[in-house]
């Protein structure tokens, strides 16, 4: 779902189980001593929900952060290798150098328009098998000089940048398990809130507006980190975006 459909389901969520909750109140009869034990229950509940709000939220920033750090350390790696291609024989130095201008530019343009993606990737790993086949050719020659190891050696690097990059990017998220426990949770939150409203007789519609949306803005931030292609809070691809115009300039 987009984020921003993501964001009005929550709020009519959040209203609904807080008017359930209310007009549960309005149905079950229970004894004084009962209801005076009720706070304590909606205070234990409310806990429970904000502590797993705030440990969905650090994961996800967790991550977020992990992604920015991918992003500079691919941008290293790949400028390195670039760099390394020039100790290689000159008929080997021209071609990597072109594949290498190519694979930046498909890492910036799937940062850019998540459509491209699926093609972006699958050509890149492409690069990778490219770059891979003229090492393999460099290195039946004997005997092999020590710049190859060291553009291998970046080469290694950048190949498993882009391994971790498209794990913690792409495949990873938040698990489902954890939204549907975050849910229930705030349902069953938001429903001891509105029974504990409507035992007191009272109908606070600006409170349960305010309740919705906070809650309804948490999750909301939350989602936002997590799918970091789109939304407000967005990974920074500039280290790339240097590297490319560095790299078209270089050539």
């Amino acid at each position: 779902m987009p984020i921003i459909a993501v964001f009005g389901c929550t709020i009519l969520f959040v209203v609904f189980c807080k008017f359930f909750g209310m007009g549960l109140a309005a149905r079950v009869k229970t004894p004084l001593a009962r209801e005076e034990s009720v706070g304590s229950v909606v205070g234990a509940t409310v806990g429970l929900l904000a502590f797993m709000l705030a440990f969905t939220f650090n994961m996800t920033a967790n991550r977020f952060d992990a992604r920015k750090q991918l992003v500079l350390d691919e941008a290293n790696a790949i400028e390195t290798t670039y760099l390394r291609a020039g100790l290689l024989p000159e008929e080997f130095t021209a071609p990597a150098r072109a594949l290498l201008r190519e694979y930046v530019d498909l890492r910036v343009r799937a940062a850019r328009d998540r459509t491209t993606l699926d093609a972006s990737l699958a050509r890149s790993e492409a690069i990778h098998d490219e770059l891979w086949a003229s090492v393999e050719d460099m290195f039946s020659e004997a005997p092999a000089p020590i710049s190859y190891s060291l553009f291998v050696n970046s080469l290694n690097e950048m190949i498993d940048v882009h391994a971790e990059r498209v794990t913690v990017a792409v495949r990873q998220g938040i698990p489902g398990a954890i939204w549907m426990g975050l849910y229930l949770v705030a349902g069953l939150a938001m429903i001891a809130v509105g029974y504990q409203t409507g035992k007191g007789g009272q109908r606070p519609y600006l409170v349960n507006t305010v309740l919705a949306l906070a809650f309804s803005v948490v999750i909301l931030l939350i989602l936002d980190l997590d799918r970091s292609w789109e939304g407000a809070v967005r990974v920074d691809q500039q280290p790339l975006i240097d590297l490319q115009k560095k790299l078209g300039a270089a050539s």
